[in-house]
């Protein structure tokens, strides 16, 4: 699998004492949305910032497309919006990208075919300044667009955008990823990662705390409700199970976490062989919201 973006052991220190990345690690292979996820003042940004050189490192390294481009070069083939969209107010949004084309020497041609793309197309002869903030952003993602870049880096990409726009934007995303772009975003949002995402690197005070798909992170043992007429001999018969781990008890039934993985059926015949009959019996997946919860919390 080609690799677009190697990160090693990358660390950077503001002012000699606050360390806003410590010691992270991870690759970005073609194809993949990927998701930098953690709260804010986690590192997100300062890690965008190093592998885009607009922030320098204090340690570490990181190398693009395998090392076969200098940084400058290899930045060339990425697109990246890591601000608040900035646009001349008083120009079109056709206007506006073929500036941009004109600077970057791009045929103008992709203005209109990456307006197309984000849905404004209707409106390309409309002033920026008459824009929503989530047309804004839409023109933004258009922008980066217009030189074909192989990965689109955003930060934070809904910050501030009202569900419709949230919701546009998620969609343009997961578009542009159909379309063969690697995508790596920055977010605070568990559910924008969850939604987008294939892979996520969670981040908390510069540490990585996580990195692999989202699946796996979600296909963790999962947890049990359970419900029968005596909880309190269930619960003890429960803590005799070996892929038990803890029960909490919540509205007259017992969640049960896992340490390993237990088929609802064997669990179900493992309690009836113990003389419990079960009332109420549900397998469920824990959320990226509570596995994020477990992580950030052990920390």
């Amino acid at each position: 699998m080609e690799t677009i973006l190697t990160i090693k052991n990358l660390n950077k220190i503001f002012n000699k004492r606050v360390h806003a990345v410590k010691n992270v690690s991870f690759e970005i292979y073609k194809g993949n949305v990927y998701g930098i996820l953690g709260p804010n003042g986690s590192g997100k940004s300062t890690t965008l910032g190093i592998v885009l050189n607009v922030v320098n490192k204090t340690s570490g390294e990181y190398q693009w497309f395998n090392g076969d481009l200098e940084t400058h070069d290899a930045l060339k083939k990425v697109g990246a919006i890591i601000e608040r969209p900035n646009f001349y107010p008083y120009m079109t949004a056709e206007e506006n990208l073929k500036l941009v084309c004109k600077i970057k020497g791009i045929s103008y041609t992709k203005a209109q075919e990456k307006l197309e793309l984000v849905g404004l197309i209707e409106r390309k002869d409309s002033k920026f300044r008459t824009f929503s903030l989530g047309m804004k952003q839409r023109l933004a993602i258009a922008s980066a667009l217009l030189n074909d870049p192989e990965i689109l880096i955003l930060d934070e990409p809904t910050n501030g955008l009202d569900p419709q726009g949230i919701r546009q934007i998620r969609d343009l995303i997961k578009l542009i990823a159909s379309q063969g772009t690697t995508i790596l975003l920055a977010s605070h949002l568990l559910d924008e990662v969850e939604k987008v995402c294939s892979h996520v690197v969670v981040l908390r005070h510069g540490e990585m705390l996580y990195q692999g798909s989202v699946d796996s992170m979600l296909s963790s043992e999962g947890f049990f409700e359970l419900k029968s007429e005596n909880n309190i001999v269930l619960k003890q018969t429960l803590f005799k199970h070996n892929a038990v781990d803890t029960i909490k008890e919540e509205e007259e039934k017992l969640i049960v976490y896992l340490k390993e993985n237990l088929e609802a059926k064997e669990l179900n015949q493992y309690l009836f062989e113990n003389g419990i009959i079960l009332q109420h019996l549900v397998k469920r997946k824990n959320s990226l919201e509570e596995q994020f919860l477990e992580l950030t919390n052990n920390k």
